[in-house]
């Protein structure tokens, strides 16, 4: 694999990244995809090195980096071979606390997930019969005294069996006549070391690829009222503000994605040789290549906008989302380009292409799908009337 460009961005984070992914080779990956396993050896390299901390502030034990160098860590991590869908919410769920918690739940929580003694991995948000129509949620937190009584059910929870807190949004008041629809949903810091067994139950679903996903059950869970993060019935609002980051920030997995399939493609395409001469000189398995590669780098651009603005502090939906959109469509086309130019090959374990195949195809579906970008670019950025 070729290294970092000295020239890209946060260039020592890139090399010292891909020295510890190193580490993990693609047996390493291919073993607990077999097993279903959760990488928890690559997680603990990650947290003991400090890069899943790198955007909480130096006062609570974080690095205190901007969006850019969480952008860099998590491409490189992909561009390795490696994945970091195990571990990724670490870095950004925790902006919800940071930015609307209380001093006292900043204090308690921000420096125990900056150590890696706490795990804030998993976020609670879609349920079966809602899916993105995230105003129709029908998860209740009710008040009594003080604790909030939560019923409800949520699903594609992932990381809910490695993770000690959960960012809930539950609906705490009924939608009014008139209103948004996103109103009366509040968020909550849920202990699940403390429910689990006793009002939450958590459910793996298995996936076609070893994503970690789950169901989660919620029977009459109680959680102490001081879980609430911010007002109620304003936790929409919330975790909205950090979408942009988390869009952002996979947009960055995909592009390490579409560079190491190109790479792994160029690589084949030069060594495999058919009818006397290596692939890679036929221009049918040049141009998927090329075409791949020349899409990674316009989204590449865009990612880079957008963390620009993200860190200015400045409105950058526009960017997070076609970043998140182009991307994935660049990984996937990579992806594509390479299980073609390795032929039956490319459907080989040893070879690594058809995991990484499997787990790139996610993006073009999660944890945004792809329509709902283009309803958004359609209605926010271009003025069209509204589609749904």
């Amino acid at each position: 694999m070729d290294h970092p460009s000295p020239t890209e961005p946060h260039a020592e984070i890139r090399e010292e990244v891909r020295k510890l992914c190193a580490r993990f080779p693609g047996e390493y990956w291919r073993r607990l995809d077999a097993q279903r396993a959760y990488p928890s050896e690559f997680v603990a390299a990650l947290t003991e090195a400090g890069y899943l901390s790198v955007l909480i502030p130096e006062e609570y034990g974080g690095a205190g980096l901007g969006l850019s160098a969480a952008s860099a860590i998590l491409e490189t991590i992909h561009r390795e071979g490696c994945n970091g869908a195990a571990c990724h919410a670490q870095m950004y769920t925790m902006g919800t606390v940071l930015r609307h918690g209380t001093v006292a739940q900043k204090e308690r929580y921000l420096p125990e997930i900056a150590a890696g003694r706490l795990r804030l991995q998993a976020f609670g948000v879609t349920e079966p019969t809602s899916g993105t129509d995230t105003g129709a949620l029908r998860t209740t937190a009710r008040r009594e005294g003080d604790r909030y009584i939560v019923n409800g059910q949520k699903v594609w929870t992932s990381r809910a069996e490695h993770s000690d807190l959960m960012l809930l949004l539950a609906r705490t008041s009924p939608r009014e006549a008139g209103g948004k629809k996103t109103d009366g949903l509040s968020v909550f810091l849920v202990d699940m070391r403390e429910v689990l067994g006793h009002g939450l139950t958590i459910r793996p679903i298995r996936t076609m690829m070893n994503h970690n996903s789950c169901e989660v059950f919620f029977d009459n869970m109680a959680i102490p009222a001081e879980a609430l993060i911010g007002e109620a019935g304003k936790g929409f609002r919330y975790i909205l503000d950090g979408m942009n980051a988390e869009r952002l920030l996979i947009a960055s997995e995909c592009i390490g994605d579409a560079k190491w399939f190109t790479a792994r493609a160029v690589a084949y395409a030069n060594e495999r040789r058919v009818f006397d001469r290596p692939i890679g000189q036929n221009q049918g398995v040049q141009f998927p290549i090329a075409r791949a590669y020349a899409q990674m780098r316009a989204a590449e651009l865009l990612v880079r906008a957008g963390c620009a603005k993200f860190e200015a502090g400045e409105a950058c939906g526009e960017e997070a989302n076609m970043a998140k959109l182009l991307a994935a469509d660049a990984a996937w086309a990579a992806a594509e380009a390479c299980v073609q130019t390795h032929g039956g090959f490319g459907f080989a374990e040893e070879y690594d292409v058809e995991r990484k195949f499997r787990e790139t195809r996610l993006y073009q579906v999660a944890p945004i799908s792809t329509n709902l970008i283009l309803s958004y670019i359609a209605e926010h950025v271009l003025g069209l009337p509204r589609s749904y």
